[in-house]
């Protein structure tokens, strides 16, 4: 016990990486058949409606009335910067630029979350938590970069509008993070986190508007064949995996807490490799040790 209420905050971190990681498995099938701009509205919605029975049972109400004017404010803003516009970012980045370098610049959540979190927090890390994060981030570039099979060199010529979109979305996660700890001060995290969906629903609701996206939606919430890996997806993802990462900030440094649940392509190799059959390199391995003894070293 003594070790989990030292650590809450680096176990709630790790913890939000395992559920970005069982979330991303579930939507990858539901994303198949409904699409992304539809997964994104229906998992908070589903989200909310799981918070809301979580909160009612552990606090009394389904709702969170009892947020002050100003942590109503500060959160909503973070749902909208972290929520809306890094999520949407990236997703529009995936279209341009590919998944895994997109999600190798969104690797810049952690010292951008860090830089943010001394300049606006006055949070300051240690040495070896500079140390830990630079191994991590190092180790996730490392599995999630590929290299080019016939030229045997990193490719990095990919549409500069594609790469302003995921340093965009990272932008808004670093920022998320940092507004949420501000204005969620000792306020309870899983109350935080409807406000912070309230903020995405709203937002997604204005751009569905705008782009004409209803028909399509309401085709969308048909596909009972969808529905299951939906209601896990956004179990793990918008209840818990948000919530977790808001203790984590609550916690600790965000940016050592954005780091640790950065892991989570590492924790995706078993299933790659256990589950889809896919051939795991010598160098994703290596890439792993070295992001697990980077989260080592900020446990120092």
């Amino acid at each position: 016990m003594g070790f989990i209420q030292n650590y809450v905050g680096e176990i709630a971190a790790l913890t939000t990486a395992l559920c970005w990681a069982i979330t991303s498995t579930a939507f990858e099938d539901s994303a198949k058949k409904i699409g992304s701009m539809n997964l994104n509205l229906i998992r908070l919605l589903f989200g909310m409606f799981f918070l809301s029975v979580f909160t009612f049972f552990t606090r009394g109400q389904w709702f969170p009335t009892d947020a002050t004017p100003s942590g109503w404010s500060w959160l909503l803003l973070s749902g909208l910067m972290g929520v809306v516009i890094g999520d949407l970012l990236l997703f529009e980045a995936f279209i341009r630029i590919g998944s895994r370098l997109s999600m190798l610049i969104f690797a810049s959540v952690p010292p951008l979350s860090g830089i943010m979190a001394l300049v606006f927090l006055n949070e300051k890390m240690t040495l070896i938590q500079v140390i830990g994060m630079i191994v991590t981030i190092a180790g996730i570039a490392s599995v999630i970069l590929v290299a080019d099979k016939d030229s045997k060199k990193l490719n990095f010529s990919r549409p500069v509008l594609g790469i302003l979109l995921a340093f965009g979305g990272a932008f808004g996660q670093s920022a998320g993070y940092i507004i949420g700890k501000f204005g969620m001060a000792d306020y309870d995290p899983f109350s935080a986190t409807q406000i912070r969906l309230i903020a995405g629903i709203i937002g997604f609701l204005v751009i569905f508007t705008i782009r004409g996206q209803w028909p399509r939606f309401f085709q969308s919430v048909k596909r009972k064949d969808a529905l299951v890996s939906l209601t896990i997806g956004s179990f793990f993802g918008p209840f818990l995996g948000i919530s977790l990462s808001l203790i984590a900030v609550q916690k600790i440094n965000p940016g050592v807490a954005s780091t640790m649940s950065s892991i989570t392509p590492i924790l995706l190799i078993p299933y790659a490799f256990f589950i889809k059959k896919e051939q795991v390199t010598a160098k994703e391995i290596i890439g792993t040790v070295i992001a697990l003894i980077g989260v080592g070293i900020m446990f120092m």
